[in-house]
């Protein structure tokens, strides 16, 4: 296997994982709050896959279940499979993070990303499709 194939300079608005790996690493950003109103990056849903999400600049504020946290530069939050979540940039600015996920999540969100414009009940199937489940808007 080449360096190629394994490494991502800059990784910025690609995922890097090895064929049959079990984890996918992902750079995203997060546009900044316009107002009160949470701009959810996902919907809240679950997954049997766990997430970890390192933050690179700016903060990201996460529902896990039915508890909140605010994770500034710098930290970090795994999700387990299972658990109901989503996520949100609370700050104007933009947000940027490492996203480390399981093969059929980074395939549903690849999906997402490819046709954004679903309604609820398209979206939930295609959730459905990748062993998730929509569990809010």
């Amino acid at each position: 296997m080449s360096i190629p194939e394994i490494a991502a300079s800059p990784l910025a608005g690609r995922a890097l994982a090895l064929p049959g790996s079990e984890l996918v690493l992902a750079e995203y950003s997060a546009a900044g709050a316009t107002g009160d109103t949470p701009l959810y990056q996902a919907p809240l849903h679950s997954h049997e896959e766990s997430e970890a999400w390192y933050v690179l600049d700016g903060t990201l504020r996460f529902l896990v279940g039915d508890d909140q946290t605010e994770i500034p530069v710098g930290g970090a939050i795994v999700v387990p499979g299972g658990r109901a979540h989503t996520f949100w940039n609370p700050s104007p600015a933009p947000a940027r993070y490492l996203l480390v996920m399981g093969p059929r999540t980074h395939a549903l969100v690849k999906a997402i990303h490819e046709d954004s414009d679903r309604s609820m009940d398209a979206l939930r199937a295609l959730y459905e499709e990748y062993g998730a489940t929509l569990l809010g808007p």
